[in-house]
């Protein structure tokens, strides 16, 4: 039996977005071409992996251990990159450019900007503030090191050619209540709210969708926010419940009178570091900063 570690990481991408379409957007590839992938897997292991169902696909038993190996292997990786990234032990100096987002510069990025001024006094840090789309052009073309990148679950889009993501942490997402509404108390008690929906192909917008296919049911969705501060302003306002990652709560803040639910099954959002990878990159100073910055992110104290 010899199975692919590729066709794995597939089937467990369906397993996390609930479905092979699902999974096909995460994946940036077509629904035929995951499809063909389960397949490929299911006659490696000879066994059938999926069932499918009107409400999405399902795993079998033989696919519960293929996912969990998946798994397995995916944090082996994460901990071999790690530690790769420690080998180096110069003494690095220079600039190290950073994209982000504003949770991760609050709780991650002004922190490690400390770390640097008192470990790596040769080291400077630049960060912006960036939206994902143009950080990663802005990566590809030099103008940037390091950029921050949020996934729901941990299902990261695979990094283009010539780049490498390295896992950074998970945080859990939870449910935010306006002023004068009683707490959920489970995900069936979501169905009756209305949401405040997150801008299109963000962590946030996936995690609503996820939530929707959990519940059996579209959500009512009234309002859009992109900013995590704007849609707690929202929520304040008693224009509908929202759902956003720990950091951007306990890193934010939370109006008074609006309550912070969490809830067993609301699933992970995962940020990633994505680098350039060539025989010369990432420098020594990127990777100085990028260790430092996996200390800080394991320091924190997520629930």
């Amino acid at each position: 039996m010899n199975l692919s570690p590729h066709r794995m990481a597939v089937l467990l991408a369906v397993q996390r977005s609930g479905g092979v379409v699902a999974a096909a957007d995460l994946l940036h590839i077509s629904p035929s071409a995951v499809s063909q992938q389960v397949r490929a897997l299911e006659r490696e292991s000879g066994a059938r992996l999926l069932d499918r169902t009107p409400t999405g696909a399902v795993l079998t038993p033989a696919g519960r251990v293929l996912t969990a190996a998946a798994e397995r292997i995916e944090d082996e990786l994460a901990a071999a990159t790690r530690e790769l990234v420690a080998l180096d032990g110069s003494t690095p100096t220079g600039l190290v450019r950073v994209g982000s987002f504003a949770t991760a510069v609050r709780a991650l990025l002004l922190p490690l900007m400390a770390c640097l001024q008192d470990d790596h006094p040769g080291l400077e840090m630049v960060v912006e503030e960036v939206e994902e789309r143009s950080a990663l052009t802005r990566l590809r073309r030099g103008e940037l090191d390091l950029v921050l990148l949020e996934r729901d679950e941990r299902t990261p889009a695979a990094a283009a050619r010539g780049t490498t993501d390295v896992p950074l942490l998970d945080e859990s997402w939870i449910v935010v209540v306006p002023p004068g509404q009683s707490a959920p108390t489970s995900l069936a008690e979501l169905v009756r709210a209305s949401w405040i929906d997150l801008e299109p192909d963000t962590a946030g917008a996936f995690a609503l969708l996820r939530l929707s296919r959990q519940l059996g049911t579209p959500l009512t969705l009234r309002h859009v926010g992109y900013d995590y501060d704007v849609v707690l302003a929202m929520v304040a306002q008693g224009l509908g419940y929202a759902l956003l990652p720990e950091l951007a709560v306990r890193g934010g803040h939370v109006p008074d009178g609006v309550g912070v639910v969490r809830l067993p099954g609301l699933g992970t959002r995962q940020l990633v570091v994505r680098h350039r990878s060539s025989r010369s990159e990432p420098s020594p100073a990127t990777r100085a900063v990028l260790t430092e910055l996996l200390a800080v992110a394991s320091s924190l104290d997520l629930g």
